[in-house]
């Protein structure tokens, strides 16, 4: 993964990180506001050698204070320091329990030793410090004292008397809401990632990438309007949605360079991902170009083109295939330009039969025949094996993967269904796809002069279409 993917999951994601990172901060904000406050007082000592020398004598007693500094540290939390402190205060606690709020440290090469004691009372708090360090100054003392008589030759002092702290120690408001921001950002950040790692769901050409090598012949970005109208002629002509099926149409007569994959079967992996519409659009795309297009509804389990269309339904495919009556009394014309439709029919008991017969096969080879472009829409191939059996009989494959929908596990699953009967597969299309955000299909094309009305850009200029 690169800078750009990682960016991709971050704005994909932005919501949960948001989220996440705001419960952070309001954690460390609850954190501060429950937490009883804690006061901490100090006082400091000084630890010196009693006798008096020479320079030499001076400088080995001050080795020598240094040394002993780290023991007289280590004896802060013993009873043996801490039970007198707190019999002179008369407090009900224990040396244990005293020693968890007691902190003793000295720094490198020096002969102080800082006392700290953590309270809820800054009173009681500043008390206890000074108690511990009489305590200490008592202690030592005894430890230090010859056996045989005299007295200790060491000898601490308070520099520092302990005094009741004005603010409290604890909780931090500032740093808690910081951690929280922090912990809060890091677990979204996390999230977000584990969330793309365990998304199996194809959403971008990269993720297509990871299934199959077909080329993208292009991505229908999303319209709220398409429900209502869905069809390529109901659309603002410079929409992104009628853009996006203009390119899909470009890019299917560059898939198709070759010329020899007339008839072009639109299939998907389960439905609901935009086979039908796709097939539709691009059928009018192809006749909007100036070809003669015939667009037949080969799924014979729940058509929907002639509902789309506003056609009849009743003799179409199955009509013609069961011998009730010739493919050119079927044939429908739609619209302005040459498409012809051929509906389905009434359903049959046996689709996949009809579809996988010879009739069928004919039925494309007179129909290519005739026809620039035929555009055949397929029932999806996971359910049933209709299209697979029909991919058999066209000159190639179109697969509408629907964005944020498909499992990339599916979408193997259809390809491998494919390869399995020997179908060429000449692109796939990602439907649905956002308009904004990182998942966004973005294209460009160069925008020309209004042509005069009756006149075509010379682009789309094509032969005269063959009689049908």
């Amino acid at each position: 993964m690169n800078i750009r993917d990682y960016v991709r999951i971050l704005r994909r994601n932005w919501i949960l990180i948001t989220a996440l990172t705001l419960l952070g901060l309001l954690a460390g904000g609850v954190l501060t506001v429950i937490s009883k406050p804690t006061y901490t007082a100090e006082t400091q000592l000084f630890v010196a050698i009693q006798n008096s020398g020479t320079v030499q004598e001076l400088q080995q007693g001050n080795n020598f204070s240094q040394a002993r500094v780290q023991s007289y540290v280590r004896t802060i939390d013993s009873p043996l320091v801490l039970q007198p402190a707190i019999d002179s205060l008369g407090i009900d606690v224990t040396a244990e329990q005293l020693a968890s709020r007691v902190t003793a440290s000295t720094e490198l090469n020096t002969v102080l030793i800082k006392i700290s004691v953590a309270d809820e009372s800054a009173v009681q708090a500043a008390a206890l410090a000074q108690a511990v360090g009489d305590s200490l100054i008592r202690t030592v003392d005894t430890l230090e004292k010859p056996k045989t008589g005299g007295s200790s030759p060491v000898s601490l002092s308070i520099i520092k008397p302990a005094k009741a702290p004005l603010a409290p120690s604890a909780p931090n408001g500032r740093l808690n809401v910081i951690l929280g921001l922090v912990v809060g950002l890091v677990l979204g950040v996390g999230a977000a990632l584990l969330r793309t790692v365990l998304d199996n769901r194809v959403r971008t050409e990269a993720d297509l990438r990871k299934v199959t090598d077909a080329p993208l012949l292009g991505g229908i970005t999303y319209d709220q309007d398409a429900t209502k109208k869905p069809l390529l002629t109901q659309a603002a002509h410079q929409s992104p949605r009628a853009e996006s099926f203009r390119q899909l149409r470009t890019n299917l007569q560059f898939a198709n360079v070759s010329g020899r994959a007339k008839s072009v079967l639109v299939t998907s992996s389960l439905p609901g991902e935009g086979k039908s519409t796709t097939a539709i659009n691009l059928a009018i795309a192809l006749a909007q170009a100036g070809q003669s297009v015939c667009l037949v509804d080969a799924d014979l389990r729940r058509p929907m083109v002639s509902e789309y269309l506003g056609l009849d339904r009743n003799a179409g495919l199955t009509t013609y295939l069961v011998g009730k009556a010739d493919v050119n009394d079927l044939l429908q014309p739609w619209g302005d330009d040459q498409l012809f439709v051929l509906t389905s029919g009434e359903i049959p008991p046996n689709p996949s039969e009809l579809l996988g017969s010879e009739g069928m096969r004919q039925l494309l080879s007179r129909l290519e025949s005739v026809f620039d472009s035929v555009v055949i829409d397929a029932p999806p191939l996971l359910p049933v094996t209709d299209a697979a059996v029909l991919s058999q009989h066209v000159g190639g494959v179109m697969v509408v993967v629907g964005s944020h929908k498909l499992r990339i596990h599916d979408l193997e699953k259809s390809l491998n269904a494919l390869e399995l009967v020997g179908s060429t597969v000449l692109g796939m299309v990602l439907n649905q796809l956002p308009s904004k955000g990182p998942d966004a299909y973005a294209y460009s094309y160069y925008r020309t002069e209004v042509e005069p009305a009756g006149r075509r850009p010379i682009s789309e200029r094509v032969t005269s279409p063959k009689g049908s």
